[in-house]
């Protein structure tokens, strides 16, 4: 839902999309205020953290999605998560298992073939920016595993307070026509913000980012692969994505080689046990 109100905000609503992630992350600052202390260390960490995971990943994504179909940007989102595996590798000296590599090459095939235009044999720019949105996320991952004893909220706090001065500098500089843009669109825009900060990031994230603590990530990794699906589907009902034979190949394409990357033998082990007991 969150991808396609970000559509109708920077794209119907002609919104500014810096002005847009401004907003939204100054409001996430604001309620969770008072979760910044007792302040982190190192500080410096946190705070790149805060910027590439919230602001500066959210910012591409917003100028991404003025031109973007939600559809395709959720399959190319999904190009996070092997380059959160390649960056673990380069950074943390993880190790890839032949059956992830697959999985990452399968990835990477299916956004190209989403990403690049048939007619001009161009890639989209729109989706360029979704890509360079996943590629900040997914560095943002790998530098928060060095990071420990920091608790949902205190990330979300530190995360509206590193992503909102910045965005704030940012829109005033490169944008104009903010404010009256801003009230042009009057409560609807002022929902989308609130749902974007309040539901989005202060109870979404802080309940994904719990989940990830308490349970192992590959265990809640596959789950994640509802979210294309989910804004394929209502990219095409609410704001008439078109969804084509390129798209559904590249979808599938992405899509399997995300599974891959995720799925593991443990996964298995109920389907298993279940057929086991059928026979």
């Amino acid at each position: 839902m969150h991808t396609i109100v970000a559509k109708l905000v920077v794209s119907g609503m002609e919104i500014p999309p810096l002005f847009y992630a401004a907003a939204r992350y100054a409001v996430v600052a604001v309620v969770v205020a008072p979760w910044l202390f007792p302040i982190p260390r190192p500080l410096w960490r946190i705070v790149l953290v805060g910027l590439l995971m919230g602001g500066g990943g959210f910012a591409m994504f917003f100028i991404g999605m003025k031109t973007s179909s939600p559809s395709g940007s959720a399959v190319v989102q999904q190009l996070g998560m092997p380059m959160t595996a390649l960056l673990s590798v380069l950074i943390l000296g993880e190790r890839i298992p032949l059956r992830r590599f697959v999985g990452i090459v399968l990835a990477f095939i299916g956004a190209v073939i989403v990403m690049f235009d048939p007619h001009g044999f161009s890639l989209s720019t729109g989706l360029v920016f979704i890509a360079g949105s996943a590629f900040a996320g997914s560095l943002g991952a790998v530098v928060m595993k060095q990071t420990s004893g920091v608790r949902p909220l205190q990330f979300q706090a530190w995360v509206g307070l590193s992503s909102s001065l910045p965005l704030i500098g940012l829109t005033a500089l490169f944008e104009t026509g903010q404010m009256s843009a801003a009230a042009n669109a009057g409560a609807p825009f002022l929902a989308a913000v609130l749902f974007s900060a309040l539901i989005v990031s202060v109870v979404s994230h802080t309940i994904y980012y719990g989940l990830i603590q308490r349970h192992e990530a590959n265990l809640v990794a596959p789950l994640m692969l509802m979210n294309p699906l989910l804004t394929v589907a209502l990219g095409i009902a609410v704001t008439g994505d078109t969804f084509d034979m390129r798209m559904a190949v590249g979808t599938a394409v992405a899509l399997s080689g995300v599974l891959l990357i995720t799925l593991n033998r443990r996964h298995l082990e109920p389907l298993t046990a279940l057929m086991r007991r059928e026979r």
